[in-house]
């Protein structure tokens, strides 16, 4: 590649792959480089009835990728920065980390009823051990059930059992309704024909009235940075979880770019897209990932923001029921912020993170 020349980049293939792969693209666009998007289905991709901590230890979403920028196909790859493995590649290197969207992860149910006004026994599709882990410290009178698919299709199986069920009632109220009836029984009345009704819909709601039901879920948990990039935040009522006590993912909300070490790729996608506070917080999330270890085995949440000379970290690490945990916080200074949190890291393995990480690691291995 060569200077203000034409950026290949790697991306999954999925719509919110390759909505963040399309803002990595405008930035640089701005900056007057030609970018072109290559497609890349990945592991993770291809084993789609697997949760995400059994496609291998780390990277079922990353590795494809990364493989096509190492025999030079590509310029570099997007990725969501809490898909990547801390450890990776000697030759490969984050070349830019753009402004993160927001953190947080939210509770999505029909109403937007708050996590603890869930009835008992009600239950919670998520795929990730960190998410149930916690769910479970705070709720361990809920169900968590295993939760897959793009975030639209999450949404549709969320969805799904509420709108069919007051389709059906709309079919007995128009059949009811009409010169064959016999009218000696008590019918719904809506104001709208069903017509009206199926029209105003939004297409996730419609596509979720064709969605075969497996499990009928009464909330689910999901990364509010992902509805937000899809648009998907309007067609859904939410609580938001505050990323201080319901801690996220390392990483979490932020947008990674890889590049060879030693392509000119890699200073040019720096200067165009890198924002200094991201690459800060990020970098003392995973550090504290990577020196604890756990990668995608363990229930680890790690949450960092930048507050004048120092970074507030949250961390907690869980026992897979969440009735265990280790849990801290610690103010580090940004000057040294990476040896900071290494240090953090070193404290919550001493004071247990280490036995539970160990339990999930003999449990994952099973």
């Amino acid at each position: 590649m060569t200077t203000r020349g034409t950026l290949r980049l790697a991306t999954r293939g999925s719509d919110l792959a390759l909505r963040q792969a399309a803002i990595v693209r405008e930035t640089l666009e701005d900056r007057r480089f030609d970018v072109e998007l290559v497609e890349v289905e990945t592991r993770g991709d291809q084993i789609r009835d697997e949760l995400i901590h059994r496609l291998g230890k780390t990277g079922a979403f990353v590795r494809a990728l990364d493989e096509k920028v190492l025999d030079g196909e590509v310029d570099a790859a997007v990725h969501s920065m809490k898909d990547m493995p801390t450890e990776g590649p000697n030759e490969l290197v984050v070349a830019g980390v753009p402004m993160r969207e927001s953190a947080a992860d939210l509770l999505l149910t029909p109403d937007g009823t708050e996590l603890k006004n869930l009835p008992a026994g009600s239950v919670v599709g998520t795929s990730s051990l960190r998410r149930k882990a916690q769910l479970l410290a705070e709720r361990p009178d809920l169900e968590v059930e295993p939760l897959r698919g793009n975030v639209d299709t999450r949404i549709e199986k969320l969805l799904a059992p509420e709108l069919q069920a007051e389709h059906e009632r709309r079919v007995d109220a128009d059949r009811n309704e009409g010169p064959d009836s016999k009218g000696d029984e008590a019918v719904e009345e809506f104001d709208q024909s069903i017509e009206e009704w199926f029209d105003g819909l939004a297409e996730i709601e419609r596509r979720a009235l064709e969605r075969e039901i497996d499990t009928e879920y009464d909330a689910i948990v999901l990364a509010e940075a992902g509805l937000r990039r899809t648009g998907l935040l309007h067609h859904v009522e939410y609580a938001r979880f505050d990323p201080a006590t319901f801690v996220p993912a390392p990483g979490q909300g932020a947008i990674a770019i890889t590049a060879r070490a030693d392509s000119e790729a890699t200073e040019e996608i720096r200067s165009a897209v890198d924002h200094p506070r991201t690459r800060v917080e990020t970098t003392a999330e995973r550090t504290v990932l990577a020196e604890l270890g756990g990668g995608c085995i363990a229930p680890i949440g790690v949450h960092a923001k930048l507050q004048g000379e120092y970074v507030h970290v949250n961390a907690r690490v869980l026992s897979a029921d969440g009735e265990d945990e280790v849990a801290a916080s610690r103010d580090l200074p940004v000057d040294d912020h990476a040896n900071a949190a290494a240090a953090f890291a070193a404290d919550l393995a001493e004071r247990g993170a280490d036995d539970l990480i160990a339990a999930a690691r003999e449990a994952a291995e099973e």
